[in-house]
């Protein structure tokens, strides 16, 4: 029989009696309907590949909270580090470099230069902290308060998205003006000059630091206003102001440099929160005596704008990495990455300070934050009498202390990271590169001297604990390393397996195990690091 929609074309010879019960049985009726409905069967393993991908997103959704925490606890770790380091380890590394300055008539140069890059970087750094918070000073924060405190709800919800988005300009430009500041005042001076100078530069910075410092103060009042709200119906728009975000960002094409961005940024505005509840709290205290009952008071809200902010970006990353079908180990990729940048600026020839590197890939500015936590906790901490001075030096100690353990912790996890992504030979390679296009025109193969007969990483450690020694001239020729490694051996030289380019496994090899060993030598600074984490 010949099966045409669902029906079987009957033979052209039939009895009569057989054609009868044909009939009869092949008749539609609502009851053969329901028994055909009821025991109807199907297989999902016709379509095995379709089920198993939806069975591993769902996987997917469910381990990215994790995984997105790990990502987010890790990078403000590095915000913390280096939110510290401003309060901690910046004003004694300035106060060594104004001793420099003024040590430098009695005891001469002796044939180096006047100030090290470092050295310059933190004097301007200090100065640029003293100028703003001198400024700061003629900048009423009750003032500021009430003047906001007396807009309608619609004003100041507005108003604090005008300020994210400000917030947000200020920060991507800010790093490129303190950027510019710093290259200027270090650049070599036997180079034809090409900027306005110095002096425009570092005023321009003032006035950054200035704004973006007031700009945060009125978002903290705005968040301060929120809180202080009879209904708190103005706390409750700001908080649906985050589901909004989702809208904005889940339904777009992503890709893993984008999401890497928005993690980056989703962090940085994490710890901005925590900072600008932190001044709330301290205004709120200051204006009650400090009376611990209204902590406790205080304490629901800000648990539930912390909760909110993490149930925003846990929504967020989940369906943005279904849509675009992203792994949830993308976010140890993003680890190692920041891990690796953590890593680089604590060697010896690294080309950054490490606060530095976090401010350009995460996007925050610890000068303009730094400089109002400096103000509000001066105007609501009353220092008088000698006791006073004891706490304050015993607080000063405290941060010292917690800035060291946070940076043990913090280049432990990211020695472990970074060996767990294989970027070891990376992390060694990238100062010698960046050498090599400084001076493209020294990797000339037929002017390289031939290669040595000891391997080229042989060389002493980059230990993190080393400083990097001064540089007499500002140019010194490029050392035969560097040659060796930017140009290929001359065509008339037998090839050695020891000392082949990268591509052979032989050198590879090599590399690999030399490379462990240099990042053992920074291990070995870390164990404790390691041991806490």
């Amino acid at each position: 029989m010949t099966e045409t929609l669902g029906f079987y074309e009957k033979p052209a010879v039939i009895d009569e009696h057989e054609h009868s019960d044909l009939d009869d049985s092949d008749e539609p009726s609502l009851l053969r309907f329901m028994c055909a409905e009821m025991t109807r069967g199907y297989f999902l393993e016709h379509n095995e590949a379709k089920y198993t991908e939806r069975r591993e997103r769902v996987y997917t959704c469910m381990r990215i909270p994790r995984e997105l925490e790990r990502l987010m606890i890790f990078g403000v770790c590095l915000c913390l580090d280096a939110f510290l380091y401003v309060f901690t380890l910046l004003p004694l590394r300035t106060l060594l470099a104004f001793l420099r300055v003024l040590t430098i008539p009695c005891c001469g140069l002796g044939g180096s230069r006047f100030l090290q890059p470092a050295q310059v970087c933190d004097l301007l750094k200090g100065l640029i902290m003293v100028l703003c918070y001198s400024m700061m000073h003629y900048v009423d924060y009750a003032m500021m308060y009430h003047l906001i405190r007396g807009q309608s709800v619609i004003k100041l919800y507005i108003i604090y998205n005008m300020l994210e988005v400000a917030d947000r300009l200020f920060s991507s430009f800010g790093q490129d003006i303190l950027d510019a500041l710093y290259w200027t005042a270090t650049e070599p001076k036997s180079q034809k000059r090409a900027h306005i100078g110095v002096i425009p530069h570092f005023f321009m910075a003032v006035f950054y630091v200035f704004l973006h410092a007031i700009l945060i103060m009125v978002q903290a009042s705005t968040l301060n206003v929120a809180f202080n709200s009879h209904n708190k119906s103005l706390l409750t728009i700001m908080m649906s102001n985050n589901f909004v975000e989702i809208k904005g960002s889940v339904f777009k094409k992503f890709e893993k440099n984008n999401l890497f961005q928005m993690s980056n940024s989703d962090i940085k505005e994490r710890f901005t929160n925590y900072v600008l509840l932190l001044i709330v709290c301290l205004r709120n205290m200051e204006q009650f005596s400090w009376n611990s009952d209204h902590l406790w008071v205080l304490l629901p809200d800000v648990f539930m704008v912390i909760m909110s902010e993490i149930a925003v970006d846990i929504v967020k990353h989940a369906f943005i990495t279904k849509f675009n079908d992203i792994t949830a180990d993308v976010y140890s990729d993003y680890k190692a990455s920041l891990a690796f940048e953590l890593v680089s600026s604590r060697q010896q020839n690294a080309y950054t300070d490490y606060s530095d590197s976090v401010a350009r890939r995460m996007g925050f500015i610890p000068l303009p934050l730094a400089v109002l936590l400096i103000r509000v906790v001066m105007s609501s901490v009353k220092i008088q009498g000698a006791l006073s001075s004891v706490c304050l030096l015993l607080f000063y100690l405290g941060l010292i202390t917690l800035k060291v353990l946070n940076s043990i912790v913090i280049l432990g996890k990211s020695c472990r990271y970074v060996k767990e992504a294989n970027m070891e030979g990376k992390l060694f390679e990238r100062p010698t590169a960046q050498t090599s296009k400084q001076t493209p025109k020294k990797a000339n193969p037929a002017k390289s001297p031939p290669p040595s007969a000891e391997p080229e990483v042989q060389q002493p450690s980059t230990s993190i604990t080393k400083q990097p020694t001064p540089r007499v001239k500002p140019f010194p020729p490029a050392p035969p390393l560097v040659t060796v490694v930017a140009s290929d051996p001359p065509p008339d030289s037998p090839p050695k397996p020891e000392e082949s380019s990268s591509e052979t496994p032989q050198s590879t090899e090599l590399k690999h195990r030399t490379t462990n060993k240099d990042l053992l030598e920074i291990d070995r600074f870390t164990i404790c690091g390691n041991r806490i984490g």
